[in-house]
């Protein structure tokens, strides 16, 4: 996780050195930072087990300009059949968001950055960066206590997405859609949330093992102060005895599950 330390610290140090270079007639431009850190027993990516069904550790810091312009950094730890050999997953975003009359849009690119992966070779397979970009944006709406939003994230051809290689050695770039729809509720007077997900990648990639398929979940959370814990069921359409899923020790890493998770916020 240093790597990860280290992108949150740079990104501080930016935002904290920003309004220091504007003109000084200026009034100080409006930042809010917030962040967190997660203990998850299973961290799934769109319905797949990135850890090989085990835990991970996460942790995000924002910020975010009343403009509606942001920036980000996620971190987690992962399983090394991910990306050809990192065992972290660092995610650097930017983007815009903007809510009218209780809907908001979301837009901006997603680079999924996993430290030394293009130190890892396998005999026989090409060396290359496991690193990949990705454009989002989503819209959501607000019905009194209930949110939905429906989110596209299209990954471009790209070196890190092939599944094969042509003649030469080289990955056949590929490219990656996929699209969501997620529903979060709040029970009013209490501190538990509901939330729903089903998802559908459209594409055939590395990021989905191969074919189309569609994953869901449905989950539980209470939140006390600063502190989320949470349970959810997650699962995908795709078959058991599916290659393209099997791992370290022939877990399915598609295979329907609990996911609990312990979160603080500040």
């Amino acid at each position: 996780m240093r790597t990860f330390i280290g992108c949150c610290c740079s990104l501080l140090a930016i935002v904290v050195a920003s309004p220091a270079l504007a003109d000084d007639t200026a009034p100080p431009a409006a930042i809010t930072i917030n962040g967190g850190a997660t203990v998850v027993t299973d961290y799934r990516f769109r319905g797949l087990s990135q850890t090989n069904k085990n835990f991970a550790v996460q942790g995000s810091l924002t910020a975010t300009h009343s403009s509606g312009f942001y920036v980000s950094v996620w971190g987690s730890s992962i399983d090394d059949y991910v990306a050809n050999g990192s065992n972290q997953e660092i995610d650097l975003i930017a983007g815009y968001k903007r809510t009218f009359s209780g809907t908001t849009i979301d837009g901006g690119f997603l680079y999924y950055f996993y430290p030394n992966s293009n130190k890892f070779t396998v005999p026989g397979t090409p060396k290359y960066n496991s690193d990949f970009g990705e454009p989002y944006i989503s819209v959501a709406h607000t019905f009194g206590p209930l949110t939905a939003k429906a989110t596209a994230n299209y990954a471009f051809k790209q070196k890190a997405l092939a599944l094969f290689t042509d003649v030469n050695g080289d990955p056949i770039k590929r490219d990656n859609l996929y699209g969501a729809l997620d529903f979060s509720a709040a029970i009013p007077k209490t501190a538990i949330g509901l939330t729903g997900h089903v998802g559908h990648n459209f594409t055939r990639s590395f990021l989905s093992a191969n074919r189309e398929y569609t994953d869901w979940g449905a989950g539980v959370n209470y939140t006390w102060k600063q502190i989320t814990f949470g349970v959810s069921w997650v699962d995908t359409n795709i078959p058991n005895q599916y290659l393209g899923t099997k791992v370290n020790g022939g877990n399915n890493i598609a295979k329907g599950g609990v996911v609990g998770s312990v979160g603080v916020s500040f």
